[in-house]
């Protein structure tokens, strides 16, 4: 190729811009940053005693590698859960090639970096064995500078877990509960739980990758602020770092883009933080009180102008104390957050799958945004999952949700062996240090009912002194020594031991600590027992409902709604499960003779009970402050606790929880013949308002009325009337109280739904396409309760299981991208009342 050239001659301006341009080039910094190279290609699995390699996908897990090639039914429908159980007895194996150029071979430090293998796995690159692993948890770094070549093997047998687990148990002269899960760190629900299915899966759950590196690399940062007021915070940004630079080099800081300052330091002697500060800073607040403000925070070290690695992160400021104090009734359960007492509202949390590689950022957005939209500021990460990947925390923080992070330990005793417990310790510093700058968690839990277990549920018995004390030692080497002093050193987040504190069989678990109160399904208990005992934090506590329809077709595989096929009933893994259902349907609502109102029916059960739970809690504040349901979302299609079924879709406690927990509410009960009402506001504001209460027959008939202008402090429940209803002549099975305050309208009913006398009447619907889905309105001539709009097509209703008065228009919005809505049905509870 030949180029032609020509004098140019430039004129003095453009001389000059031709000068500032070529200044600005030379003045960039160099880069000898870290290469970070993501070995997610070419892989491909087999059984170990087989010789046809298939292809994988990577991360995955080799049930969802045998579904990608139809090799397996998929477990998720009817009983095929069954049919799968091998998968896990068998031993796997993986590998893929890739290729490292010349300049990348060239670099000082060469490291294999493995974020989750699942979990007994022998690795091995260019058939040298280079790691071996037993904590699906943990992150492992390798350094493969001595056997890394321009063309690489890289090859990981995966062990069935049974095999390490028999060698485990075989050390131990005496039994632990429960089963051998507990000798293996990995998620416990994958043994099977009573919401869940049995898939122990094997595989490359999280990313591997290649780093290439030189002279530094930063590993980990800490960010925290010693000193806050309103006019300054005062913060330390500190590094860990790898590095063979014995030099001075720079560390600088940059907040939201503007260089705070820099410092000089010395890798090889000196490990400096840099203090800086923000002025006038503006606070992390949960969603329902604030803005959850996240400033940018970005460390870069240099070379002279040559830049050796950088670091960015987005970082809230403000301060979270649980307050745990003793007082006259017990001791205090509640989370302070800049300085103000905050109630918590939300649910307990479970991975979102039981094959994680299903699960998508699209996935974890959507979740999130529901958490936020029904008024939740708080989720509880549950024990027996996952250390959640950090897009959870990431919209957590960005979203102000607050997060209750336990460890991954639950329902069981582990063992104390030195290896167990060193496992355990790097597990623990590993995911606080991958957690920590994370605005939104708020405390760090030991174990989900390990200690209840122990002093309760029999686990003791049959058992010497001897063997008692070694498992309750053993129990206190972990949980009161080695997550705590973990949690003290690599955080500045509060750590509690247990959750519950103490088990519902003991009285003080409505005077101390947090809760779990299963008298509620698990011993049958009336809802009524939610009113009259109310702990000081509950933190578990739920009730079963059938999913919806979408998830029920798919598990059977069949257009009709049929909850009584084989394949339905294994999405129940409770034992008695449906008999609960049933029994507490009798107690308080008609039992339909179909299955598609059985389902619906099941779903405003399972609301009714928990928001009688949460609105008792709530009007006890601030002795009570806290409520957290069990649960939030599913991991599977199934019968379950969840007010989102495993498709996303809202049940009827989702869509009553939101107006349960709005931020401003009305909340009523009866005692002896008097009704008392509360307002509980949850602003840090007083609020002020009038407040109409309508006594009405279910025509829209005015019994009694009566209205108020109310001011009601900040941050509390304040009983605001006492009304005898003696002095008012009505049928109490015929009537409601509708209270409106604050442009927002709830009710109160008297007797249980099936005591009620609803009457029948046609509702009007008019649909009307708009751009982003369908506007219905609904009207009536009498009072409808909880009317329940359903359709085959993918999207949200704006609300749900609502109740219309009579007379008047009701606009509900459908966002969907459907163009036609020509299945839409209804369901209204007047017509189950005969």
């Amino acid at each position: 190729m030949r180029f032609n050239i020509f004098p140019v001659t430039f004129s003095a301006v453009e001389r000059s811009l031709l000068l500032i341009v070529l200044l600005c080039f030379s003045c960039q910094p160099k880069h000898d940053v870290p290469r970070t190279i993501e070995l997610h290609n070419n892989w491909q699995f087999k059984k170990t005693t087989d010789t046809l390699w298939q292809s994988a996908t990577v991360p995955g897990n080799i049930f969802s590698d045998l579904l990608e090639h139809q090799l397996i039914e998929d477990p998720f429908v009817g009983d095929n859960e069954k049919k799968v159980q091998w998968v896990s007895d068998t031993d796997w194996e993986y590998k893929t090639t890739f290729s490292v150029d010349e300049k990348t071979l060239e670099k000082k430090h060469l490291e294999l970096s493995f974020e989750g293998l699942d979990t007994y796995a022998f690795v091995y690159l260019n058939d040298s064995l280079i790691l071996k692993t037993s904590n699906a948890f943990r992150s492992f770094d390798v350094n493969v500078k001595p056997i890394l070549k321009a063309k690489n093997e890289l090859r990981i047998l995966f062990e069935s877990t049974s095999k390490q687990e028999a060698v485990e148990k075989e050390k131990l002269d005496y039994e632990l509960p429960e089963g051998e899960r507990i000798f293996t760190r990995k998620a416990q629900f994958q043994y099977g739980w009573d919401w869940g299915p049995k898939l122990n899966i094997s595989g490359i759950w999280r990313p591997i990758k290649l780093v290439a590196w030189n002279d530094f690399k930063i590993e980990n940062s800490n960010i925290k602020h010693f000193e806050l007021n309103d006019s300054i915070s005062k913060l330390v940004a500190e590094l860990e770092y790898d590095s063979n630079l014995n030099k001075d080099i720079v560390y600088e800081v940059f907040v939201n883009d503007s260089l705070y300052r820099g410092i000089k330091f010395n890798p090889s002697n000196y490990n400096p933080g840099i203090p800086f500060e923000i002025k006038n800073p503006k606070l992390w607040w949960p969603h329902n009180l604030g803005e959850p403000y996240l400033y940018d925070i970005k460390i870069v070290v240099k070379d002279g102008e040559k830049i050796l690695d950088s670091m960015s992160t987005k970082y809230g400021i403000r301060d979270i104390e649980l307050v745990t104090e003793k007082d006259s009734i017990g001791e205090s359960f509640y989370f302070k957050v800049n300085g103000q007492p905050v109630y918590a509202k939300g649910a307990n949390y479970i991975p979102q799958n039981s094959l994680q590689n299903k699960v998508t950022d699209r996935h974890y957005k959507k979740l999130l945004n529901d958490v936020v939209d029904a008024n939740m500021n708080m989720l509880r990460v549950w024990g027996g999952g996952i250390y959640e990947n950090n897009i959870f925390y990431n919209l957590c923080d960005e979203k102000g949700i607050l997060v209750w992070q336990d460890f991954m330990f639950a329902c069981a005793m582990y063992p104390g062996d030195d290896d167990f417990l060193e496992n355990i310790k790097q597990e623990a510093v590993g995911n606080l240090k991958r957690l920590r700058n994370h605005a939104s968690i708020a405390l760090w839990c030991g174990n989900n009912e390990n200690s209840e277990g122990w002093h309760r549920w029999g686990w003791q018995a049959g058992r010497s002194e001897a063997e008692k004390e070694e498992i309750w030692n053993n129990y206190l080497k972990v949980f009161d020594s080695i997550l705590p002093e973990a949690v003290s050193t690599y955080s500045t987040t509060d750590y509690w031991e247990s959750s519950p504190k103490y088990g519902r069989g003991n009285p003080k678990y409505k005077y101390e600590g947090d809760a779990h109160d299963w008298w509620i399904w698990h011993d049958a208990y009336p809802f009524e027992h939610l009113k009259e005992n109310v702990p000081r934090f509950m933190s578990e506590y739920g009730f079963q409902s059938l999913p919806t329809y979408e998830t029920i077709r798919y598990i059977n595989q069949n257009d009709s709604i049929e909850i009584s096929s084989e394949g339905f009933k294994n999405h129940q893994k409770h034992s008695r499960g449906f008999q609960l259902i049933d029994a507490y349907m009798k107690r308080d609502f008609p039992v339909p003779d179909n299955a598609e109102d059985y389902v619906y029916t099941s779903q405003l059960l399972q609301a009714y009970g928990i928001t009688k739970g949460i609105e008792a809690q709530r009007r006890a504040k601030p002795y009570n402050m806290g409520t957290l349901y069990w649960q939030l979302n599913d991991c599977w299609p199934s019968v379950s606790w969840s007010s989102i079924d495993y498709y996303g879709n809202w049940k009827a406690l989702h869509y009553k929880a939101k107006r349960s927990f709005e931020n401003v509410l009305i909340s009523s009960k009866i005692e002896n013949d008097t009704l008392k009402t509360w307002i509980i506001n949850d602003e840090l504001n007083k609020v002020s308002g009038r407040i109409y209460m309508k006594l009405m027959d279910f025509k829209g008939n005015i019994i009694w009325e009566n209205t108020q202008t109310r001011i009601v402090d900040a941050n509390v429940s304040q009983l605001i009337i006492a009304q005898n209803l003696e002095a008012i002549n009505f049928k109490k099975d015929s009537a409601v109280l509708v209270y409106t305050f604050k442009d927002k309208t709830s009710f109160f009913f008297f007797v249980k739904p099936k005591d009620l006398q609803l009457n029948q009447a046609d509702i009007n619907t008019e649909i009307l396409k708009v751009e982003d889905g369908f506007t219905i309105e609904l009207s009536s001539e009498t009072f409808q309760k909880d009317i329940c709009l359903f359709t085959k097509k993918k999207g949200r209703f704006s609300d749900n299981f609502f109740n219309m008065l009579p007379n008047k228009t009701y606009t509900i919005h459908f966002k969907t991208k459907a163009d036609k809505l020509e299945d839409l049905d209804l369901k209204s509870f007047n017509s189950f009342i005969r």
